[in-house]
């Protein structure tokens, strides 16, 4: 006979969530906070989970679990500037007079986040999700390596600098050091080491000397004098790869195929 089968209910669903950037949280609807494998999961009756759907075929298997914005460990701002998205889920039932045995509910990653009215709701997508990922690449005249990565190997830590920021308007950032080559920083990424938005990461569309326009206004306020990291872009053309960083021979795309107008091509066209 296990809890799940008493006569009194005495089942506590939690929540463990674990951020990218290392940042792990517990919560439960119970009325108490619940101490499940050394850490802490803080009362939360406001979150509630949808019906959890499990099969055994191929499909996905989804869940949403809402809440009210009331803990300081979710903000509204932490979801909106993405600090949660693609945080690692596991949902869970438990016998909260401490006897032992647990239930596994789901488990995954969020996905998307909505928030309305002091309230979220976020979507839980199990392991099945992967399968809707494309099995092998398409062909492309760019680069499909990314600058650094594995496939790429060009070394990045003389390619990446602190700087301060001097001023922040919208997307355009002005920093305290200049960039290495003309559009150095175009296409690279701009990681925020201090102020609101310290441990999220931008990508920076073009720049221009010390001045550096983002793709995306940064999520939170920006004050003068914060640490920013920078790193280097790529323009992913063969020509790019080649004069810049002497590396055509990763490189990972197919610029010479021709395309599929080819078969609409005519003398004379």
């Amino acid at each position: 006979m296990t809890f799940l089968d008493g006569d009194l209910t005495t089942i506590a669903l939690c929540w463990r969530i674990e951020r990218r950037d290392g940042v792990a949280i517990g919560l439960t609807d119970h009325d108490r906070d619940l101490v499940i494998d050394g850490l802490v999961h803080r009362a939360a009756p406001g979150m509630t989970p949808s019906a959890i759907k499990r099969s055994d075929g191929l499909d996905a298997d989804t869940m949403d679990v809402a809440g009210a914005l009331t803990s300081a460990a979710i903000s509204e701002a932490d979801l909106l500037a993405g600090r949660w998205d693609g945080a690692a889920v596991r949902v869970f039932a438990i016998d909260w007079t401490g006897t032992e045995g647990r239930v596994d509910l789901g488990a995954g990653t969020i996905g998307q986040v909505e928030t309305k009215d002091g309230a979220f709701t976020a979507e839980l997508r199990g392991p099945a999700a992967a399968l809707a990922a494309a099995v092998v690449e398409a062909t492309s005249p760019e680069c499909r390596a990314e600058l650094g990565d594995a496939r790429c190997r060009v070394a990045m830590a003389p390619r990446t600098r602190f700087a301060r920021v001097v001023r922040c308007a919208d997307q355009a950032v002005t920093l305290d050091t200049s960039e290495p080559v003309a559009n150095g920083w175009g296409g690279g990424l701009l990681r925020w080491f201090g102020g609101a938005n310290s441990g999220l990461e931008t990508a920076i569309a073009s720049s221009a000397g010390a001045a550096v326009t983002l793709r995306t206004p940064p999520a939170l306020p920006v004050a003068a004098g914060v640490l920013v990291e920078v790193r280097e872009g790529c323009g992913k053309s063969l020509a790019t790869c080649s004069a810049r960083f002497a590396n055509a021979a990763n490189f990972r795309g197919e610029p010479f195929l021709p395309g599929i107008d080819l078969l609409t091509r005519y003398p004379g066209g």
